[in-house]
């Protein structure tokens, strides 16, 4: 029988997050097979017995993934220490405990993916992945193209070095210009430092797809589930035991969709 880590298993199950299931053990606040446990070196499989605080650890849940449409002026943690809203905040109720993964910064809008799953969010974080992040951006001033060629070969801001961006220039909107760059791994404000290395200054930043996922016509504040037969043909995900994996090409997802009530256009 297939077994994992405790803290693991905790998390599955949407008690906690793992490092969070790590201190509830520590706390000696977990037992398994009826013995408290301190740590959490153990591995454990469906046939064991565990309790939380003296409550029975429910079935895991199936892995879920959503798209949520960030507003500017919210952080993407789960608490912030100078009192700024979080995505957490304005979430619907009734979505379970989610994640984030990645990252949009404060000023930052558009797509960021969330999902109940610990692993596949640091899956779906590594750039080994090979999923290009794409935002519209618009900066001030009046490019050339041969301007931003630096960035298409990489540039080092302040020591650390950038990977090489696709980037496009739209059009011109008088004294800005909107610009479409794709990039396999986001640093902290990466396009926006970047942008300054080369002589511009971003005033929006909207991520409009995550690899295989769009943005789209997806409202302000706005989630939409992501589809099982999606999760199993773009991640190779089985929510089913019995599902034997991918039938045909994947193709555009289909979501279903909660909309906030107070979701702007």
């Amino acid at each position: 029988m297939e077994q994992e880590r405790i803290a693991k298993r905790i998390a599955r199950a949407g008690v906690a997050s793992r490092r969070e299931a790590e201190r509830l053990i520590g706390e000696r606040r977990v037992s398994v097979n009826g013995k408290v446990i301190d740590s959490p070196a153990l591995n454990v499989s469906e046939k064991d017995v565990i309790l939380v605080n003296g409550k029975p650890l429910a079935a895991p849940e199936p892995v879920r993934m959503w798209r949520y449409h960030k507003p500017a002026g919210l952080v993407t943690t789960t608490s912030d220490e100078k009192g700024r809203a979080t995505i957490f905040d304005r979430l619907p109720a009734e979505l379970p405990r989610v994640l984030n993964v990645g990252r949009l910064d404060l000023n930052s809008e558009g797509l960021l993916l969330l999902t109940n799953d610990g692993d596949l969010k640091r899956k779906l974080e590594l750039p080994a992945t090979g999923w290009v992040r794409k935002y519209r951006v618009r900066a001030k001033g009046m490019p050339k193209d041969e301007d931003l060629e630096p960035l298409r070969r990489g540039v080092t801001v302040d020591g650390q070095a950038f990977r090489p961006m696709s980037v496009e220039i739209d059009r011109q909107q008088g004294a800005n210009f909107w610009l479409t760059i794709g990039l396999k791994e986001g640093k902290n404000r990466e396009i926006r430092r970047a942008l300054e290395t080369v002589g511009f200054s971003v005033s929006r930043l909207i991520r409009i797809s995550y690899g295989p996922f769009q943005l789209g016509d997806l409202a302000r504040g706005a989630v939409e589930e992501i589809r099982p037969k999606i999760l199993r043909d773009q991640l190779g995900i089985k929510r089913d035991p019995t599902d034997s994996g991918p039938s045909k090409p994947a193709q555009k997802p289909r979501v279903k969709r909660v909309v906030r009530r107070d979701a702007k256009h």
